[in-house]
């Protein structure tokens, strides 16, 4: 597999994102308020938003944090371009001073800088993932990229790390997708973010190229149909692979197909000779990696001609790799295939065949995965496309990006609905952790606050309605967020979708189980401290007294 490495894989990822997301790529009404804050000159100052999610998706008890990477290369390189800038003037209000497009020009991320939550973490709602800082009018048009960028990788990510927890580790899964996502983009993002999700495999060429995923597939059902006659085999013969004289392959599988035949009690006629012809020809061509879809007429048609091109292969030394199955009862066929294939081992003492692998492809779902592994069989990959890549259970994550610190004081929004108001001031996250290493309690603070310390009691406000004031201990605490990106400049080393792998598998690992359960998780304690939450009171209570301003000179 050819996949780009150092310098090359960074640049290569860096030209998709520039290319992808683009300044313009963001809401209108980001450059109406920057352009009423540069108006009333207050375009400088200085202003903190965050992003977060307010639901835990799709019913589940975590999530997994994932974008970060293209939300750093996006804000090294944010500069408008001078076609950029004349589109904008055309679309603004004529009433737009000129002035303000030459302010646009020259506008750049130097002064913006970003604490965010490492890629591929667990995390849960309403904690901030991003932190970002700079000029009011600046970090205001982040807003809308920075929420595309992390919103829908999230979300797939989050979605295949369920999809990995309904497998369980042993069964491999290739994410196979891309043909039924939402445009390119969303096809090709996917791919890469449920391989950080705990995804094997990808059937997306690019993905491999870009973010070096390993790549799988062999062939459809158009090529088994396309076939007719074995007249249409060409060459006809194939060189041992320990080398020699070429040996006629149409002979020597068809006198495969009759033992095969008679050791299963089948009749030869029932062979679909476009079928045969199908899997000899892609054989001729691909001897190492022959994996057939066998039910393009009948599985038991299909495995028959399989058998026979397979043994034929093994005579010639050669290891053919299993089967596909796409239609129908997987679990039955797939315990029929192995049934076979241990048969043809023993009866013909090719012990090649014990190690064939069987893949399933089904529409699958998160409910039949799981579904599948309370039932005997013997799949060893599953493929699932289209209720992967389009979430089909849950469709946005919903990340928002909100205003909490505007020139030193702190923001709220308040609402009727409790849920959408938002937490003042700047923060800091912490990770409380049991005395078996698993996430206790996230506990946000006021940045100034000390550090929770380990063996410490505190006493905390956990979110939600009802929560009443909390004490705990933890064994360990760890800070969340890390400066990745200062003064213009990531500082953070960017991680490749492998690194990110990791980091989500070994952080879904120190996950208590029932936080993990599919269905009906524990909820897991996100909190306040007790001064975050008094600052919230107090803001709360202000607002409640309404003001006296119209009365004042």
């Amino acid at each position: 597999m050819a996949t780009c490495e150092g310098s090359e894989a960074r640049a290569a990822l860096e030209r998709s994102v520039v290319n992808r997301v683009p300044p313009l790529l963001t809401d209108l009404y980001q450059f109406t308020m920057a352009y009423a804050y540069w108006r009333a000159g207050r375009h400088h100052e200085p202003a903190v938003f965050e992003l977060f999610f307010r639901d835990n998706p799709f019913g589940g008890g975590f999530s997994l944090f994932a974008g970060l990477s293209d939300c750093l290369l996006f804000l090294q390189n944010f500069s408008f371009s001078d076609e950029d800038v004349e589109y904008l003037r055309s679309v603004l209000p004529a009433a737009t001073d000129a002035a303000f497009f030459s302010y646009l020009k020259e506008l750049d991320c130097s002064a913006v800088s970003v604490s965010a939550v490492p890629e591929g973490s667990v995390v849960f709602a309403r904690v901030p993932l991003l932190e970002v800082s700079g000029p009011l009018a600046v970090v205001q048009l982040l807003e809308t990229s920075l929420l595309c960028l992390v919103n829908y990788a999230s979300l797939v990510c989050s979605n295949a790390a369920r999809f990995r927890l309904a497998a369980g580790p042993r069964r491999r899964l290739m994410e196979m997708g891309l043909r039924r996502a939402q445009g390119p983009d969303g096809g090709l993002t996917a791919s890469r973010y449920t391989y950080i999700g705990g995804f094997d495999l990808t059937s997306n060429a690019l993905a491999g190229r870009l973010f070096g995923i390993p790549v799988a597939g062999t062939m459809a059902h158009s090529y088994v149909t396309s076939f007719s006659s074995l007249e249409e085999v060409w060459p006809q013969t194939l060189v041992p692979c320990g080398g020699g004289d070429p040996v006629d392959l149409v002979c020597l599988v068809k006198g495969w197909l009759g033992r095969v035949c008679q050791l299963l009690g089948s009749k030869t006629s029932l062979v679909r000779e476009g079928e045969l012809a199908a899997f000899l020809s892609y054989a001729v061509a691909y001897p190492q990696n022959f994996l057939p879809v066998i039910d393009s007429y009948s599985v038991s048609c299909g495995l028959l001609c399989f058998c026979a091109v397979a043994l034929a292969l093994c005579e010639l030394q050669y290891q053919p790799l299993g089967v596909r199955l796409d239609s129908g009862d997987l679990c039955r066929q797939s315990l029929e295939v192995r049934r076979v294939f241990k048969q043809c081992s023993q009866q013909f003492s090719v012990p090649q065949f014990e190690s064939l692998i069987i893949v399933g492809t089904n529409s699958i779902s998160e409910q039949s995965l799981a579904e599948l592994n309370k039932k005997e069989n013997e799949i060893d990959v599953v493929g699932v496309g289209t209720h992967l890549v389009t979430c089909t259970r849950q469709p946005s994550l919903g990340c928002v990006y909100k205003l909490i610190e505007v020139r030193g004081r702190p923001r709220m929004k308040m609402s009727e609905d409790p849920e959408k108001s938002t937490l003042p001031g700047r923060k800091s996250v912490y990770r409380l952790l049991d005395t078996d290493g698993h996430p206790l309690m996230d506990l946000i603070c006021l940045s100034e606050e000390a550090a929770p310390k380990a063996g410490v009691s505190l006493t905390c406000f956990p979110l939600g309605l009802n929560k009443t004031l909390q004490t705990v201990t933890p064994a360990r605490v760890t800070s969340l967020r890390l400066d990745v990106f200062t003064c213009g400049q990531i500082t953070f080393p960017l991680k490749n979708a492998s690194e990110s792998r990791e980091r989500a598998q070994i952080s879904l690992q120190t996950l208590h189980p029932h936080h993990k359960r599919l269905q009906e998780p524990h909820d897991y304690t996100v909190a306040l401290s007790e001064q975050l939450h008094s600052l919230v009171s107090d803001i709360t209570k202000g607002n409640s007294k309404g003001s006296n301003f119209l009365l004042s000179n």
